[in-house]
């Protein structure tokens, strides 16, 4: 490997030439892209049951309507990352949501499963090139240090009032019709693919002689095969079973495409992923926070809105609104707590005390019972997690993308956002199975299905914590 730059990549401006309110403006739309993914994602999780009922699912077709989404998406990020580089990131950023947008207004159309899930699988892909542009057009934007720090707090901010803001409308629109919760996201996408134009200046073009662009198609094909095999063999094991051919199979080939992709990468001169990227400890340690922190908080999710539902009898307004003050104090603790910690004490610490407490708090609710236990249990609990997403989300996307070139910051991003997304495919398909094991299980009640699930989501958060330990340097180091 003899280069790990595409000398034909679009040239992105200094962080500091950018006036503040340019700086501002493209803040607030790369914002309103992670806004947009987040409330998509949780209007569909309240309107799961909803969406159960009507279509007839079981809960292990069910959860291919998140599954679906993670798979595309963390299937095809580094896709996007890379094209975002080498394209121009306005450019991936506005095909990418046009396409999220006429997803989101097909799949409110349609009546059958199959279609649904199909929809939820194209808005994935679309999220999975609008994602890396939309973040590494702030990590180029913005110097890194504290200004950075700053802005990505405010990035994953965004994606806690994202998702309060839809668990609060989707809770009310699924209480009239629960196809409503797949057109507001539509619209919203709309409003912000009209403002891209306006607030993000397109990427300077490649200096004269600089020579061609340089791809890299088979490491490309090659990763995304590994990824979605893996993923796909991930999701349908709750309902195929983990000892199946059909889970076996792809489990066993996504390692041999990994194999094959790093002897791809190693000999193309201009490859997709450049393998020195692994190089720093920060950086690699954060993808795997990352991925271990998505599993606990996203596979929780899955898990808890079944639990309020068929336990406690909670409907869609009133899961949305219970949920609440999770979103919140995940926009309050993003938004004004973590770059300060992070500045502070390192992103080793920071992820560190979000882990501990993530644990403690998705791990308590394997206490709850058949009785409404919600000021007393329920809520410290939600505030207590809100502020371990606030935090670990944060913090890792700072690591993941620390000391990377800007001709590089796009596949950085899509590392970090493939770890995360990655990380909510696995851990809603593993908590799924965790429930649907032990509702199959003639002595258990589902009840003690929705406390293994809980405990699960624990023992994931706890992973996470070992890895930020061991892996993190004691201070936000690159190496």
């Amino acid at each position: 490997m003899t280069s790990t730059n595409d000398t034909a990549a679009p040239v992105a401006r200094p962080a500091d030439a950018a006036p503040a309110r340019r700086k501002g403006l493209v803040l607030l739309v790369t914002c309103a892209v992670f806004f947009l993914d987040a409330l998509d994602n949780s209007t569909v999780g309240v309107a799961l049951p909803s969406i159960r009922d009507d279509l007839s699912m079981g809960t292990a077709s069910l959860q291919w309507l998140v599954s679906g989404y993670t798979l595309a998406y963390g299937g095809f990020l580094l896709v996007g990352g890379r094209a975002a580089d080498i394209l121009g990131r306005r450019r991936v950023l506005l095909v990418g949501l046009a396409v999220f947008v006429g997803a989101s207004l097909l799949g409110g159309m349609m009546t059958e499963p199959g279609p649904l899930i199909a929809s939820r699988f194209v808005k994935g892909v679309a999220a999975a090139f609008t994602a890396p542009a939309a973040f590494s057009i702030i990590t180029t934007r913005f110097a890194e240090g504290r200004e950075r720090n700053r802005a990505l707090s405010i990035y994953g901010a965004t994606g806690g009032l994202g998702w309060c803001t839809g668990l609060v409308a989707s809770g009310l629109l699924t209480d009239v019709d629960w196809r409503l919760v797949f057109f507001v996201p539509g619209v919203v996408g709309l409003l912000v693919l009209a403002l891209v134009p306006l607030a993000v200046e397109p990427d300077e073009p490649a200096p004269a002689g600089a020579g061609r662009r340089s791809y890299d198609p088979g490491g490309a094909l090659v990763v995304t095969a590994a990824l979605l095999l893996f993923v796909t063999a991930v999701v349908r094991a709750p309902d195929a079973g983990w000892s199946a051919p059909s889970t076996l199979l792809p489990l066993a080939l996504s390692p041999l495409l990994l194999w094959l992709f790093v002897a791809i990468e190693r000999r193309h001169h201009a490859p997709m992923l450049a393998l020195d990227i692994f190089s720093s400890r920060t950086r690699s340690a954060s993808y795997l926070v990352a991925l271990t922190h998505a599993a606990a908080a996203l596979g929780w999710q899955f898990a808890v809105v079944l639990y309020l539902q068929e336990v406690l009898d909670y409907g869609p307004a009133r899961i949305a609104m219970a949920i609440l003050p999770l979103g919140v104090t995940v926009f309050l603790v993003a938004r004004f707590v973590t770059s300060r910690l992070v500045d502070a004490y390192g992103i080793r610490f920071v992820c560190a005390l979000g882990l501990v407490v993530q644990a403690v708090a998705v791990g308590l609710f394997a206490v709850l019972g058949e009785d409404d236990r919600y000021l007393t249990l329920v809520l410290p609990c939600l505030l207590a997690h809100g502020f371990a997403c606030g935090t670990v989300l944060s913090a890792a996307n700072i690591g993941g993308v620390s000391a990377v070139a800007d001709e590089r910051q796009g596949v950085a991003a899509g590392l970090s956002s493939s770890a995360y997304a990655v990380g909510a495919g696995l851990g809603t398909a593993v908590l799924a199975g965790v429930i649907a094991a032990t509702t199959g299980d003639a002595d258990a009640t589902p009840l003690a299905a929705f406390r293994n699930a809980f405990l699960g989501a624990s023992a994931l958060a706890v992973v996470g914590l070992g890895i930020a330990l061991l892996g993190l340097p004691r201070r936000d180091r690159t190496s």
